[in-house]
């Protein structure tokens, strides 16, 4: 359980780490946009599964949902509704651009950590236990 759990919390820092510095560094049309948007998911994945290494059986696609929630609230201006729209850190944690294209990037996201648990959990002779 504490490697599962130190496995997991390495992976949630690595992805976090990534995922800022393609915030504060990365100027394109391709990795900010849609890479930082896959990897997002990552983030949230690896959050939970540090606090709850147990196997989910529904996390990534609550994930995802919570994702096109996340979405739909940039969609309807949430923090404009709510008069937060000042505050940058929420601007920046929220978002404040409703795109299709970023729901598409959560779902290849989610497909990628179906796919990551697929293998992990037949992988031969593993140090971790699984997710």
């Amino acid at each position: 359980m504490k490697q599962r759990r130190l496995y997991n919390g390495c992976l949630f820092i690595f992805f976090t780490l990534i995922e800022v510095y393609i915030a504060l560094f990365v100027v394109d049309n391709l990795i900010r946009p849609y890479v930082g948007d896959i990897l997002v998911v990552f983030v949230i994945y690896f959050c939970i599964r540090t606090l709850i290494p147990q196997r989910i059986k529904w996390l990534i696609p609550m994930i995802f949902a919570f994702a096109v929630l996340v979405e739909a609230l940039q969609y309807i201006n949430i923090l404009q509704i709510v008069g937060l729209d000042h505050i940058s850190f929420l601007r920046i944690l929220v978002g404040t651009t409703f795109s299709w294209a970023d729901i598409i990037c959560y779902g290849l996201g989610c497909v990628l950590l179906v796919f990551y648990e697929y293998v992990y959990e037949k992988l031969p002779n593993k140090r971790v236990s699984p997710p």
